[in-house]
């Protein structure tokens, strides 16, 4: 593993980081997206990244969300409600369960998906993917109680 990439693991591990990355990340990613119609994430350096589009758990309006995933190949992706490990699950997990058909940008192509929420074994499993493709998950889930949610999303009208 380079050097610079256990460096990155190392420091998005840390309570702060917690603090200050889900104020700055997001904001910056898309401030970008916005100005390169959709091609580039910063934050996409250290992991893939899609931006998601879904409507909100209470109001149905659009929430436009940057979000680290994991390419499951070409259509498919795992999206980890990590929220950095802080306490409560990021919103955009709700809005996934109240509404799962939505949006993604990915290298500048806006595609339709599914999200379902992973449990039991099929949860288990790419649990322990997420581990292998992004250590720092087993820090946040050790910080807190709840467990971290994960959901696939797929191609709409791709198979399940």
């Amino acid at each position: 593993m380079p050097v610079g990439l256990r460096l990155v693991q190392k420091v998005s591990s840390t309570r702060a980081f917690a603090k200050v990355a889900p104020r700055v990340i997001p904001a910056m990613d898309r401030a970008v997206h916005r100005l390169t119609g959709g091609k580039v994430l910063l934050s996409a350096r250290m992991l893939p990244g899609v931006v998601l589009t879904a409507k909100g758990a209470r109001t149905g309006r659009p929430r436009v969300t940057p979000l680290a995933c994991m390419p499951e190949g070409e259509s498919g992706w795992l999206l980890i409600g990590s929220n950095f490990g802080r306490p409560g699950h990021p919103s955009w997990t709700a809005n996934l369960l109240a509404h799962p058909d939505a949006h993604i940008s990915w290298r500048g192509e806006t595609i339709a998906v599914r999200a379902r929420l992973l449990t039991g074994e099929e949860r288990a499993e790419a649990w322990r993917a997420a581990l292998v493709f992004w250590p720092p998950y087993a820090t946040y889930q050790a910080r807190i109680e709840r467990e971290i949610r994960l959901f696939r999303l797929t191609r709409v009208g791709s198979q399940e």
